[in-house]
């Protein structure tokens, strides 16, 4: 899972926080964390689903677009 693009002029966002942790199963399309940017604050669905397996960006760290936010291992 990558940080996404959240706007045409914006590069990079800042993660809120995480609504699950690493073991936790989550669905397809369920929030799974909050991303802040300069303009907006918008929650960012889990693209499978499966088990969080990692989370590799903590909140509080801000980061570039593509970067690897976390791992889900599907079903």
């Amino acid at each position: 899972m990558v940080m996404p693009r959240m706007g045409e002029t914006v590069d990079d966002g800042t993660i809120n926080s995480w609504y699950f942790k690493p073991g936790d199963r989550v669905e397809a399309g369920q929030p799974l964390l909050e991303i802040g940017t300069d303009k907006v604050d918008s929650e960012v669905p889990a693209p499978v689903s499966g088990v969080l397996r990692e989370i590799r960006v903590q909140a509080g760290e801000t980061v570039d677009i593509g970067t690897v936010l976390g791992v889900i291992d599907p079903d």
